[in-house]
């Protein structure tokens, strides 16, 4: 089993900055792969990024890329993102996901390829 627990959103107005931080627990050290996803309210729930616990191979969404950036601390077990440039559409809740499945070079970018969850954070923009 592994825990994630998810801090850091928050209110921002437009054009800053914030940082989600994603810290994992329990059985973590064979897991391969962590992401985030938002979900905006009457949106279905999207992935943003997702990076492998190696750090090898990463994965962007065309809408969040340039402007966040996931990085993982594995002696804390954490993953990050920072969300700069921040824009109104980019309120919504925040979840890190993570996995024990994958193949080498490849990131999961569905919601189904993670069996593990943290609680979401809301991030609200402000105009």
């Amino acid at each position: 089993q592994v825990q994630l627990v998810v801090s850091g959103g928050g209110l921002v107005q437009a054009g800053g900055s914030l940082r989600l931080s994603c810290a994992a627990s329990g059985r973590t050290f064979s897991m391969y792969a962590m992401g985030w996803f938002r979900q905006a309210s009457a949106k279905e729930r999207e992935v943003l990024t997702a990076i492998t616990w190696s750090g090898d191979t990463t994965y962007y969404a065309i809408s969040v890329k340039g402007r966040f950036t996931i990085s993982r601390d594995n002696a804390k077990n954490t993953v990050y993102l920072q969300m700069n440039n921040l824009k109104p559409e980019d309120t919504a809740v925040y979840y890190c996901a993570a996995t024990f499945r994958g193949k080498f070079g490849v990131v999961p970018t569905t919601d189904g390829g993670y069996e593990y969850w943290g609680q979401g954070t809301q991030v609200t923009v402000s105009s």
